[in-house]
Order: structure tokens, then sequence, then C-alpha cells
């Protein structure tokens, strides 16, 4: 049964008790491969469950992990905040020396991308901008080649990714993003698009600077760009246009913390 609409991966639930990912596109299994070197490594220093995937068919590409429990988050709670902000500090204060010899790429990688994923949305993104906009999304993208990348991120972290059984967070799944980056883009979604209450405790959990949060809204503001680009890579209008309400709507909000 497939149980997953992830847009690298599909996902089966195998005996309700295993999952089964294959990935979506070729690009992907690399990917794939690359979560089951990291995750048995990182999995025992992170205080929640997370998929610990191993290789269980090469062609095709298939990999294995244990059903983590639980379901969506969607009703954060402060008690739920300091369960992701105790599982974000941990996760950040991983070895990244350590994380790149169980594969995860470095640093150099990651900058590379950030300078291609740019240049990318200037190009694709920026022009459906209405003209009044523009200049507040461009000082949103420069921001971003100051940022630093020297942290072992999640790299999508949001609700979905957050599973809560028994009224307890019971675990957090999906780090095919992962990669060495700016610890601010875990931070996005739980102090700028999440109830109050919730990111005051994940603040309050996690040791929170006012330049991480600075940074974050930075983080927030880009991630409905990466829906644009994925519905013009897929050929899906509706994706684009969704993402692009997105873009539109996170933008009001670039005032709220100065951008350098």
């Amino acid at each position: 049964m497939e149980f997953s609409q992830g847009w690298d991966s599909f996902a089966t639930l195998v005996d309700g008790r295993w999952v089964d990912r294959r990935p979506r596109r070729p690009e992907v299994a690399e990917q794939l491969r690359r979560e089951t070197r990291l995750m048995p490594w990182l999995a025992p220093l992170l205080p929640l469950p997370v998929p610990v995937p191993s290789v269980v068919s090469d062609e095709p590409l298939v990999v294995r992990h244990a059903l983590v429990s639980g379901e969506p988050l969607e009703s954060p709670s402060a008690e739920d905040g300091v369960a992701v902000g105790k599982f974000l500090r941990a996760l950040h204060d991983s070895s990244v020396a350590e994380a790149v010899r169980q594969g995860l790429p470095p640093t150099a990688e990651t900058e590379s991308s950030w300078v291609a994923e740019i240049s990318r949305f200037k190009a694709q993104v920026v022009p459906l901008i209405p003209v009044s906009q523009q200049d507040s999304a461009l000082t949103i993208l420069e921001a971003l080649r100051e940022f630093p990348a020297d942290t072992v991120v999640h790299g999508d972290l949001g609700p979905e990714h957050v599973l809560v059984d028994g009224g307890r967070v019971s675990g957090v799944i999906d780090f095919g993003d992962a990669h060495v980056g700016d610890a601010a883009i875990d931070l996005a979604w739980a102090l700028h698009g999440a109830p109050k209450a919730f990111a005051h405790a994940v603040a309050a959990a996690y040791g929170v600077t006012g330049e991480l949060r600075r940074r974050a809204l930075v983080w927030h503001q880009l991630g409905p760009w990466h829906e644009v680009t994925y519905g013009a890579d897929i050929g899906d209008i509706a994706v684009q246009q969704s993402g692009l309400a997105g873009v539109l709507e996170r933008l009001k909000g670039s005032g709220e913390i100065p951008l350098r």
C-alpha cells in the first residue's frame, strides 16, 4: 500500500511495520543510498525515533526502515515545541566532520547548490512576482549568500515530518534533504509558521538567538519558491500557482526582521 506522496520517493507500507521507499526520479537514488549510510550513525544521537533505512534491493533500488509510529503534527502545542526544540538542538550539535565521513556532502557542495538555486529562482520565480515586490524578493535571495553552512540539518522540517502518538511527539521522518547547511533552515516553520506557544517553546528549548530567528524568517519566506520550481519540473501549473501564492503571502513579512 502506497501511503506517501513525497516529491522524491514512493513510500509503501509492508506488513504494517516496514516502510519501503523507491526513487521517483533517477537522481534521487543516491539521496536514498546516502540516508542508509548517514542515519545508522545519526539516530543514536537523537532524542526521538527517526527512520534508519537499509538497502533491500539494488535493481530496482528499494530501501527499507521500520515504521516510525504516529501521525503528522496537526495542532502543535507548547509541549510539542519543547520536544522539537530539544530534538533540533541534539541534531545541530552532531559532528559535521563525522556526518561527512558517513556520506553527507560537505559544505562546499551546499554552497554550490545555493548559488545554483539562487540563479534559478531569479530566472524562474522573480519574473512571476509583481514588479512592486521584486526588490523585496531579490533582497531575500541576496541575504541567502551570507548564511553559514556549518551544521548538520534535517533540511525540510515541517508539521508533516513531525509525528505524534498518544498526545506526544513520537518521531521525526524524511531526512532526504539532510545536508551540511544553516541551522536556521530547520527553525523556519517552527518559529515563523507555527502557533506562538509552540514557537516560544521551541525557541526556549533550543536556545534561539536573534540572529538565528532572523535567518529562519528568510528560510520561511523561501519555502514556497521550491514549490514553484517543482511545479515547473513536473509540468503542473496548479502546483506552480500554489507556490506563487505562498511566495507572495510570505513576502508581506519581509520587513519583520532586518536583512543585512
